[in-house]
C-alpha cells in the first residue's frame, strides 16, 4: 500500500506517463514477488507433509504387494520399489522405519525371484547387511552379543521386551534366509543356533507372529539335518503344525513347506500329497498372505507332479 501512496505522489509532480509506467512496473515486481513467495511457502508445505508421511509408505507398499494376487506383477515391479528403499537408505541410513522393510523386501525377493543362485546370495546378504543395521542401531549390546556365546545371546535378551519383537524377528528372518543361501558352507551352518535362540525368543512373546511365518522358520531349520545326524524333526513337526493353526490354516506356505521339509525328509508320502492337494484346494485370497499363497499354490503344484518319481 505505501508502494502505491509514494507513486501517487510523485505522479503530481512529473511526467504523468513516465510516472504511471513506474508505478505499474512497482506494481508488477511487487504483485510477481508475492506470486512466487506464495508458490514457494506451498511447495515448502508439501515437502513437509511428504516429509512427515513418507514414513507411512515402505509399509503401505508391503501391505499392497502382500495382498497381490499376481506375482509375476510383484516380480516386474519390486525392483524400482527395492531401488527407492535403497535411496531413502542413503539418505536416512540409520532410520529403521527404511532399512527393516528393505531387509524384509530383499529377503522375499531373493527367496522367490532371483533369477540365478549369485543373484540370490547377494539379496540375501543385502537383506541382512540392512536388518543387522537397524538392530545394532536399536539394540547395540545385542548386536555386539551376536559375536558372543549363546550365553551372552541369551542375558541380552533377557533385557528386551515385546516391543522389540519386530526388529529381532526381522534380523533372525534374514539371518536365517541368508544361511540357508549358503548351505554348503558349515561356517554358515554353524550359525543355526544363535538364529534359534531368536527365533525361539519371539516365540516366546509371540507363538503366532506373523501368521505363524516365525513358526514356518523354526520348522524349516529343524528340519535341516536328518535324524541320523542328529536333527530333530518332531520338533520341525511341531512348529509348521504350529504354523497352521496360527494362521487358521490361511497360510498355505505353511503346508508347502511342511511337506518339502518335512514329509520329503522323512518319506512321507501320503502327508506330503494331503498337505499339497489341500493348498491347491484352498482358497489364495487373506488379508497379507494373497501373494505368499498363489506363490505356494505354484510350488504345491510342482511337487505333487514331482511325487511319484521323488517317492518311488
Amino acid at each position: 500500500m505505501s508502494i502505491v501512496i509514494v507513486a501517487r505522489k510523485d505522479c503530481r509532480t512529473r511526467d504523468w506517463l513516465k510516472c504511471r509506467y513506474k508505478q505499474c512496473t512497482i506494481r508488477s515486481h511487487f504483485f510477481v514477488s508475492v506470486f512466487f513467495m506464495t508458490r514457494l511457502f506451498i511447495i515448502l508445505a508439501i515437502i513437509s507433509i511428504q516429509a512427515c508421511s513418507i514414513g507411512n509408505l515402505p509399509h503401505n507398499l508391503s501391505r499392497s504387494m502382500m495382498n497381490q494376487e499376481d506375482p509375476e506383477l510383484v516380480r516386474t515391479a519390486a525392483p524400482a520399489y527395492l531401488l527407492m528403499l535403497d535411496a531413502l537408505i542413503e539418505t536416512y541410513p540409520d532410520d529403521e522405519t527404511f532399512l527393516i522393510p528393505a531387509a524384509k523386501l530383499y529377503g522375499a525377493y531373493a527367496g522367490v525371484f532371483a533369477n540365478d543362485e549369485a543373484q540370490m546370495k547377494r539379496m540375501v546378504h543385502r537383506a541382512k547387511s540392512y536388518a543387522q543395521r537397524a538392530l545394532c542401531e536399536s539394540e547395540e549390546d545385542l548386536c555386539s552379543a551376536l559375536d558372543q556365546q549363546i550365553e551372552d545371546i541369551n542375558l541380552e535378551l533377557a533385557e528386551l521386551d515385546e516391543d522389540e519383537l519386530v526388529i529381532v524377528y526381522t534380523y533372525a528372518a534374514s539371518w536365517a534366509s541368508w544361511i540357508r543361501a549358503n548351505s554348503t558352507d558349515w561356517d554358515a551352518i554353524a550359525q543355526l543356533p544363535k538364529v534359534k535362540i531368536l527365533f525361539n525368543w519371539v516365540l516366546k512373546y509371540d507363538p503366532d507372529y506373523d501368521n505363524g511365518t516365525a513358526q514356518i522358520y523354526m520348522g524349516v531349520l529343524e528340519s535341516q539335518i536328518p535324524p541320523s545326524l542328529g536333527g530333530r524333526p518332531d520338533l520341525a513337526k511341531a512348529h509348521f503344525e504350529s504354523a497352521i493353526k496360527a494362521s487358521d490354516g490361511k497360510n498355505l506356505m505353511a503346508k508347502v513347506l511342511y511337506a518339502q521339509q518335512y514329509a520329503r525328509l522323512l518319506f512321507e508320502q501320503e502327508l506330503h500329497d494331503r498337505l499339497l492337494n489341500e493348498v491347491l484346494s484352498a482358497e489364495a485370497k487373506a488379508e497379507g498372505l494373497t501373494l505368499v499363497n498363489q506363490l505356494a499354490k505354484k510350488q504345491a503344484k510342482a511337487l505333487l507332479a514331482d511325487s511319484a518319481e521323488y517317492f518311488e
